[in-house]
């Protein structure tokens, strides 16, 4: 592994390198830390060169001001690491609020990417008006408002399935609780005003995917990835496991993505049969 600080408008970013080849870029979501990726990008080093990197803002990075971060700041970081680090291109992977990034990425820097897998994006916002799941962002807000960042992130944890059954890295939980007032009290707004650019995802160049966890049916946060998948016309696939499932268990997430990323990157977008068409996450 390979380390190093890449200066961004505003912000030095703290990234990671490992493996050689295609460039695979890895977008983390709620605390914005490169080591939820750890032991995935270790997997997939033989394969390509994996990138993960702490948000601006986030752990190991600079960039933390108090005031409303832009999901499309947050694209245009990812955007200057793809152009540097990189190399110029890559294949995205994001999950939860990096999966929201990511499409943002898609929708506004097309000419960076050669695929995008978005995994679990909590876009409540494309659900039904009286769905229960559209109230996630304005009650996790409230619980801020009302006890801070620890009282939101109590309550985070206890909307994702499978959370406490296992243990997070020491270094990772220890990082993450210093980034929950980044995360709810400056990163919140744009991740709960997020609303896909359908139009621009469709024309994208490139293959997108959506996809969710096996065991994550019925969520608030796996539930939105079938409805963009339907609406842009993407393929759907399901991976092993819980909204974390590459800190709980990520060798076979990691298979998962090697097949996936594989294929798209060797295929011209192409995508297995089994995986074609929208699919459910319900």
């Amino acid at each position: 592994m390979r380390t190093g600080m890449f200066e961004v408008d505003g912000a030095e970013l703290y990234y990671e390198t490992r493996g050689s080849g295609p460039a695979l870029l890895l977008i983390s979501g709620a605390g914005g830390d490169a080591g939820y990726y750890s032991a995935v990008a270790g997997e997939l080093a033989d394969a390509f060169t994996v990138i993960s990197y702490d948000r601006r803002g986030n752990s190991r990075s600079t960039g933390r001001t108090g005031g409303p971060m832009e999901l499309s700041r947050q694209a245009a970081d990812a955007r200057a690491l793809i152009e540097g680090p990189a190399g110029g291109r890559a294949l995205v992977f994001g999950n939860s609020g990096g999966a929201i990034i990511g499409l943002t990425l898609a929708a506004a820097h097309p000419d960076v990417l050669s695929g995008l897998i978005a995994h679990e994006p909590p876009a409540v916002n494309v659900l039904p008006a009286d769905d229960p799941a559209r109230g996630f962002f304005p009650e996790l807000a409230a619980r801020y408002a009302e006890g801070g960042g620890p009282a939101a992130g109590r309550r985070f944890a206890e909307t994702v399935r499978g959370e406490g059954t296992y243990r997070w890295p020491d270094d990772l939980w220890r990082r993450f609780l210093g980034n929950q007032e980044h995360l709810f009290g400056t990163e919140w707004p744009a991740f709960a005003s997020f609303e896909p650019d359908e139009a621009a995802l469709k024309a994208a160049p490139f293959p997108i995917v959506l996809a969710a966890g096996a065991e994550d049916r019925g969520t608030y946060y796996a539930r939105p990835s079938a409805e963009i998948a339907r609406r842009i016309g993407a393929p759907w696939a399901e991976f092993p496991g819980i909204h974390l499932e590459f800190l709980r268990n990520p060798a076979p997430f990691a298979a998962a993505l090697r097949v996936l990323a594989t294929r798209m990157h060797t295929s011209g977008g192409q995508v297995p049969e089994v995986w074609e068409g929208s699919g459910r996450a319900d």
